[in-house]
């Protein structure tokens, strides 16, 4: 039981700082002020976070696998919920690689509504992860 406990923490830990890197990162670009100077640097940032948010998510399942057998048995909520947060996970990854591919080619409307587009997905997962918690 502590081995499973002390796994299911660790992999919380690093869950949340993802989450955390994910919305923060892309508020900070924005807030208070947009400032394109800062932009690459926490692109990089909520990269790593939303590569973290991936990983951590999977183990999660993983883990549950190794002690038990089998994934945890999720309501229909909780289901939609894990399907939103995949959803806004796997997009948020894409559109940041693509900013750090092809943004120095921006104008900066484009890069901020990018950096808007990763805050509402940051926000959506955030959201859909008490839904999944609550629900399950």
């Amino acid at each position: 039981m502590w081995s499973e406990n002390l796994a299911y923490a660790l992999t919380q830990v690093v869950h949340n700082f993802g989450a955390a890197a994910v919305l923060g990162g892309a508020v900070f670009v924005l807030w208070p002020a947009f400032r394109l100077e800062n932009v690459r640097t926490f692109a990089w940032l909520i990269l790593l976070a939303w590569g973290a948010q991936i990983a951590s998510g999977g183990l999660f399942g993983l883990t549950s696998l190794y002690y038990y057998g089998e994934t945890p048995d999720l309501s229909s909520i909780a289901m939609a919920a894990l399907a939103v947060k995949v959803a806004a996970a796997i997009t948020g990854f894409l559109l940041v690689a693509i900013y750090l591919v092809r943004g120095r080619e921006w104008d900066r409307v484009r890069v901020k509504h990018t950096f808007q587009a990763l805050a509402a997905l940051g926000a959506t997962a955030l959201t859909a992860a008490a839904f999944l918690r609550w629900f399950s």
